[in-house]
């Protein structure tokens, strides 16, 4: 009878008018679980709008201004206008003449099905072989960039090679903005994004490779990866509105999955980051469900880029996918626990270790079961770069001796110190990184942390996003203490933080209040700081730097290489179009973009045969005989042979690091190691013999087209070995 009564009971209270202690008492709480939205004055409203117009607009002037830098310096630089179609081509070297070559193939095919066909299936790029190009190269930048140069009809206005280049620049424009907007975000003024830009754009030497390689992977991708980590850094933020945070869910799901497939290797970074947001949760600091909703973002992209990626099996066997597996799993068993009690203390503590251990235990079983060719070399490299392993092998030497693979140099550091962007991105690093550590020995010990945390409170390390940015750039910057080339990823981070720290005035109120300033108030000496010292340092920049980019624009360079257009121009003119090319990655990918012939290496590093194939080929400047050079070069179906005299002559880099050098290591021709015995061989160096024109090499290689730089040689198809 109770249960039958209670719905009755309900529906008369419903209907009676009165009950006015009911309805008062549920506005009471309706006003305190809701905040109440006033209507602000209409100046506050315009000073709010006018703010943000503004900054939006100086965003967007900087990237604008920042693209048509690069056009500019890049026109000056090559003198791209007035060169024909042949040299300008040339000025792509190495793998970005690779990209670049299968842009134009699109752009040949007679439709766009046809053309995507033909590079899935290729078979005419490197002989002997079938490859999926657009999946082992990542060729969807130049299956997009063809589809809009064809859909725009921009084939009628502008050359391929222009609108190929100006998506790149416009992507660096983007790049700019973003990283602006995210300074923006974190500090409240856009004036740090201003000098975001401007350390930026002074220090790009150090931020980006778009002036020695257009075409690279991580020009196209890493603009998205910008744009994920500003809306990442505004969906974090606490005092965020609903449509606030939808729009910068959208837009970080979009742009995470534009990250993925542009370049291989963004699931490592994504990696990285998830390890940054985990660390961030484990924290306990009040974002766990956002936090997981960007987990979701993460399978959601890697399950569609596995799709669309040819069912890449290297996104199944990432550590990104393992770990938000982990993660996800974790926190549905995991038990609720009264926070701030001494059981939830160790909860934290068995649930980082069991996120820890679990995920290189599902990453394992994953790399058992699942057919994958993961950089495996990428390994093996980093046992050798960390000391952990010796070799003799050529490829992994190479590797080693690339600048881009080495140490930080002294100079990178003067550089970044001059710009005074080293010495701010330490202060603002230490200040935050110290606040951040006070937060969270606060946490631990139970004391409750403030919803909303005001300027003069002076804990700048209590913000989700400011805690995420430090332990970022903290793995960014060790990967970029080891690896150089990793600077690329850290620097323009480094830039954004110390804009940000520099302009904040909640970390220089931070610092006063640890300072026990008592002369003046801290908060009014951290408002004036906070307008003055970027204020400087931005009169300095200008004064010293910006005359220098003046005159980088005026000056008229020229990339001047008639040897190789000459080469070039021969082979078009001279050999069959079925002839297959051997020599160095780098000449052979200029090849494959300006003659269209097929070659027996590419200057890719991500395939176990084909640097097999680059050390094969390499051999030709080596103390081998003229027999193995041959049965080498006939086993790829080579049919001619280019000798550089820049590599057989090198002396321009430092002795054990020359590509003959580290052969003769490979080969055992000279002493590598203590107690290695030193063995002679009894052939000259192939590359310095093979120009004598005496026997036995003239019995298998014909010399049929020589310049100051390149000897072509034929390879004689009727040869009779007798051992």
């Amino acid at each position: 009878m109770a249960e039958e009564g209670g719905p009755a009971i309900e529906l008369r209270q419903r209907k009676k008018p009165k009950s006015s202690e009911n309805k008062e008492s549920a506005k009471e709480e309706k006003i305190n679980d809701t905040p109440v939205t006033e209507r602000l004055p209409k100046h506050v409203l315009f000073q709010r709008f006018a703010k943000i117009f503004i900054g939006c607009l100086a965003a967007v002037t900087s990237g604008m201004m920042y693209a048509l830098y690069l056009s500019a310096y890049h026109e000056r630089k090559f003198w791209f206008s007035n060169r024909q179609e042949l040299e300008r081509e040339i000025t792509f070297q190495g793998d970005s003449a690779i990209y670049y070559s299968y842009y134009k193939d699109m752009l040949k095919a007679p439709s766009f099905g046809r053309g995507v066909y033909e590079l899935t299936h290729n078979n005419k790029t490197v002989s002997l072989r079938t490859i999926n190009a657009v999946q082992q190269m990542s060729l969807y930048p130049e299956l997009i960039a063809s589809v809009l140069y064809q859909a725009t009809g921009s084939n009628e206005i502008i050359e391929p090679v222009y609108f190929y280049i100006g998506i790149v620049f416009g992507l660096q424009g983007i790049y700019v903005s973003a990283l602006f907007v995210t300074s923006w975000l974190m500090s409240g003024t856009w004036l740090a994004g201003m000098l975001t830009v401007a350390w930026f754009i002074i220090n790009r030497v150090d931020t980006t490779r778009i002036e020695y390689s257009i075409p690279l992977r991580e020009n196209w991708a890493l603009p998205y990866f910008a744009c994920q980590i500003a809306a990442l850094t505004g969906y974090l933020k606490s005092n965020l509105n609903t449509y606030g945070e939808r729009f910068c869910y959208l837009l970080m799901s979009a742009s995470t999955y534009m990250f993925m497939m542009m370049w291989e290797y963004s699931h490592y970074l994504l990696f990285l980051q998830a390890i940054s947001l985990f660390l961030l949760d484990n924290f306990s600091l009040e974002q766990s469900d956002k936090i997981h909703e960007v987990y979701k973002i993460y399978i959601f992209s890697l399950f569609l880029g596995y799709l669309l990626q040819f069912e890449n099996s290297a996104l199944l066997v990432s550590p990104l996918l393992s770990l938000i597996v982990v993660l996800m799993l974790v926190k549905c068993l995991q038990p609720n626990v009264k926070k701030r009690t001494f059981v939830a203390k160790i909860m934290k503590v068995i649930n980082f270790h069991l996120v820890c251990t679990l995920t290189v235990t599902l990453n394992i079983i994953m790399k058992v079961f699942v057919p994958h060719n993961e950089n495996e070399h990428m390994l093996k490299f980093l046992e050798v770069k960390l000391g952990l392993n010796m070799t003799k092998n050529f490829t992994m030497n190479w590797l080693l001796c690339q600048e881009s693979l080495q140490a930080p140099s002294q100079e990178f550091f003067l550089r970044l110190t001059q710009s005074s962007l080293l010495p701010f991105y330490i202060l603002v690093l230490i200040i935050c990184f110290l606040s951040m550590v006070q937060v969270i020995f606060r946490r631990f010990n139970g004391e409750s942390l403030e919803e909303t945390v005001t300027l003069e409170d002076g804990r700048i390390g209590e913000r989700p996003e400011v805690i995420y940015h430090v332990i970022h750039t903290i793995f960014f910057g060790s990967l970029a203490m080891i690896i150089e080339g990793l600077k690329y990823l850290w620097t323009p981070y480094v830039c954004m933080l110390a804009a940000f720290g520099v302009c904040s005035p909640e970390l220089w109120t931070t610092l006063f209040k640890w300072l026990r300033l008592r002369t003046v108030h801290p908060v009014l000496l951290a408002l004036i700081l906070s307008m003055a010292v970027p204020t400087i340092i931005g009169v300095s920049l200008w004064k010293e730097f910006f005359p220098r980019l003046m005159t980088e624009l005026t000056e008229l360079q020229e990339f001047y290489d008639p040897d190789t257009v000459e080469l070039m121009t021969w082979i078009k003119r001279q050999a069959p179009v079925a002839a297959v090319f051997a020599g160095s990655p780098q000449l052979m990918g200029v090849i494959k973009l300006c003659t269209g012939w097929m070659v027996t290496s590419l200057p890719l590093y991500n395939d176990d045969d084909l640097l097999k194939r680059n050390e094969n080929i390499y051999q030709i400047y080596s103390k081998r005989s003229a027999e193995d050079i041959y049965k080498i070069l006939t086993s790829y179906k080579a049919n001619y042979l280019i000798v550089e005299d820049a590599i057989c002559n090198e002396v321009g880099t430092r002795r054990g690091c020359r590509v003959k050098d580290l052969l003769d290591i490979a080969n055992g021709h000279v002493v590598c190691e203590e107690g290695d015995k030193l063995t002679y061989s009894k052939y000259g160096r192939f590359c310095h013999e093979v120009k004598i024109n005496y026997s036995p090499y003239v019995n298998y290689f014909t010399r049929v087209y020589w310049n100051r730089s390149y000897f072509v040689y034929k390879i004689n198809t009727v040869i009779s070995f007798q051992s």
